[in-house]
């Protein structure tokens, strides 16, 4: 147990937050030790902080309930507590940007769920499979900081886990336009049934900001890094419309694709199922065996039978075929508070540890 590496929550009584609680609950590397959160629930201990507001599915862990919530403000207190922190405040974008950088130069990495820092050119945001190079531009970003070992990377928008990394499998294939609409779960809003009743039998045509994100970020995850800084990519062009459904965990995507090489419907399936990436290769401990599945039955997949595909660290995607405008359309799903928030970061963490980037302090 002492060699596990001590873990903070950053903004730990949220339902992020209490979906990293839950996913590190028996995790072989890491141990949450510290909870912070709004000086409202500072002193009071993590299940009297939460009261009724639990929205996991599995019980509180009873390694945390006693765990007395400190005011996550109070920033050198909180950083010498622990090795590194996720981060999943409920602040604006200004006072994230400058927490996590505060958290960062006590020499604490901070892996952020938060879209704060996604567009810094020095701030790596990682799906693990797909640009883990992209930690190199953390140097740069230190000397920046004025740091030894502390830093931020981030995770990207829980929307694009459902299409960006089959895109990515089909890279050489050059696709260079691409039509999504994604149906999007209400926890992604941090809400279940209960908190919002307006969504029962109801769909709304717009999410604040999620457009913007899901067609620009794949673009910064597709990118190199250049002289300390993320260049995006410039393809493929991504038009994308966001809308939220009456569904708690599990987005959507129906996506239209044009490629500039013609890939044989076999050949993309291929590439999807075969697709591996360095969390496969090292065995890390939250990555799926199995990235990517491709579903032949044409009602699948669905979200009540495949969410939790490799524990909700998986992809899956459905209902490939020839288009009359567009050369191939699909169907992707993937899970948005595992894979698309606190699973990838807990997972892009991992990576940054079996790359030397977070160890003991």
């Amino acid at each position: 147990m002492s060699e596990k590496l001590r873990v903070g929550i950053l903004g730990g009584t949220g339902m992020v937050g209490q979906r990293f609680i839950s996913l590190l609950e028996n995790h072989p590397w890491f141990q949450v030790t510290t909870i912070a959160a709004s000086p409202r629930s500072a002193g009071k201990t993590y299940e009297e902080a939460v009261g009724g507001r639990w929205k996991m599915t599995t019980p509180m862990p009873e390694a945390v309930k006693n765990i007395v919530v400190m005011n996550v403000n109070e920033v050198e207190k909180v950083a010498s507590q622990v090795d590194f922190v996720f981060s999943a405040v409920d602040m604006t974008k200004e006072e994230i940007k400058k927490i996590e950088e505060e958290y960062a130069k006590t020499e604490t990495p901070v892996v952020s769920n938060n879209s704060a820092h996604r567009w810094t050119p020095d701030v790596p945001m990682i799906i693990p499979e797909i640009n883990p190079e992209h930690t190199d531009v953390i140097e740069a970003q230190k000397k920046r900081l004025g740091t030894e070992r502390g830093f931020v990377a981030v995770k990207p928008n829980c929307s694009i886990q459902s299409y960006a990394p089959a895109l990515y499998a089909w890279r050489e294939f050059e696709p260079y336009e691409v039509i999504a609409t994604t149906y999007q779960a209400i926890s992604g809003a941090g809400k279940t049934f209960k908190d919002w009743p307006e969504m029962v039998e109801n769909i709304i045509p717009y999410i604040g900001g999620e457009e913007e994100k899901s067609e620009q970020e794949p673009l910064r995850i597709y990118g190199k890094v250049e002289n300390g800084e993320i260049v995006k990519a410039s393809e493929p062009a991504i038009s994308c419309q966001c809308i939220r459904v009456p569904v708690l965990n599990g987005h959507t995507a129906a996506v239209f694709v044009k490629f500039r090489k013609q890939p044989t419907k076999e050949q993309l399936i291929e590439k999807l199922v075969s697709f591996k990436g360095v969390p496969q290769e090292l065995q890390l401990p939250s990555a799926p065996k199995q990235f990517i599945q491709y579903m032949e039955e044409d009602n699948r997949p669905q979200v009540s039978l495949d969410v939790d595909f490799e524990n909700g660290m998986g992809v899956s995607i459905g209902r490939i075929r020839e288009d009359s405008i567009y050369d191939y359309k699909f169907v992707g799903l993937s899970h948005n508070t595992v894979r698309g928030a606190a699973g990838g970061a807990v997972l892009c963490a991992e990576l940054l540890k079996a790359k030397g980037f977070i160890n003991k302090k």
